[in-house]
């Protein structure tokens, strides 16, 4: 099939992005990198759209520190954040996850911007972005708005962003001395959307745990977390399983899920504890 568009305009810098998200009378999508606007668009799952180039805004890209904290360009590509030297020294997270993204081709040309208001909930960023305890920062007609991350993903392919806002940046605290950062997925193949996956944050004794690829949205364990702040590992192992209800499909049942969940979290743990590398 081939890709059914309404019209394209391309946007030279953010006002006028939405000023053209304004006119489109709601038909209107931002495109970026496209790696999962133009798939839906070829398979007809989104068609008549008016397709708003953002992805010539030089503003939007790019990673620089903003005191304790890293802010990163909605519209940089995975491939700028595997390689980025201030997000491997301070959000490491990030840059081990791109490994796991597709295939060359996609990291070369997917945003992170894209992934996030994306939303897929097999996808690793928005994970990644949970487990830091990321910001979204948003721009729109009425003007600009941070959005907690925890308050960011609502359902299966939906966010916060109202209506004609445009997500601008993400920023993450910068890792503390001797913060771990680490993340595990099983998938059937390189490249495949992972069938669980999780992000293991350590802080000062402290833990974020996040799971993705077993719901509609990636989810904060706050009881593992807190299991795993009392230094019981299996105790965390039983409060993920249950805090978590994956769906079952033609790749895997939820309890096989539920399992690898489990699998996955004693991995990390190990893994943070230097008994694995």
């Amino acid at each position: 099939m081939k890709a059914s568009a309404g019209g394209y305009a391309r946007a030279v810098d953010v006002a006028h992005a939405l000023e053209l998200m304004a006119g489109s009378e709601g038909a209107g999508r931002f495109l970026a990198g496209g790696q999962s606007l133009v798939a839906a668009m070829n398979m007809r799952l989104s068609e008549g759209d008016m397709l708003i180039d953002i992805s010539r805004i030089a503003d939007l890209s790019g990673v620089r520190e903003d005191g304790d904290r890293l802010r990163i360009g909605a519209l940089t590509r995975h491939a700028q954040v595997g390689n980025d030297p201030m997000i491997r020294a301070h959000a490491p997270l990030l840059s081990t996850a791109v490994d796991y993204i597709a295939h060359a081709a996609i990291r070369n040309r997917g945003t992170i911007g894209g992934a996030l208001a994306h939303a897929d909930p097999a996808a690793e960023f928005p994970a990644c972005a949970l487990a830091l305890g990321a910001t979204m920062h948003a721009s729109g007609s009425a003007g600009t708005r941070d959005i907690s991350v925890e308050d960011f993903f609502e359902d299966v392919f939906t966010t916060a962003l109202e209506e004609g806002e445009i997500l601008t940046a993400i920023s993450v605290p910068k890792a503390e001395p001797d913060e771990v950062q680490v993340i595990e997925e099983v998938a059937r193949r390189s490249g495949d959307y992972a069938l669980t996956g999780l992000c293991l944050v350590r802080r000062k004794a402290r833990h974020r745990l996040s799971v993705f690829s077993a719901g509609p949205v990636p989810t904060l364990a706050r009881g593992a977390m807190q299991a795993l702040d009392a230094g019981d590992t299996e105790a965390a192992v039983e409060a993920l399983r249950k805090e978590i209800d994956p769906p079952s499909d033609t790749q895997a049942s939820g309890s096989y899920r539920r399992h690898l969940a489990g699998v996955l979290l004693r991995r990390a743990v190990a893994r943070i504890e230097g008994d694995n590398p």
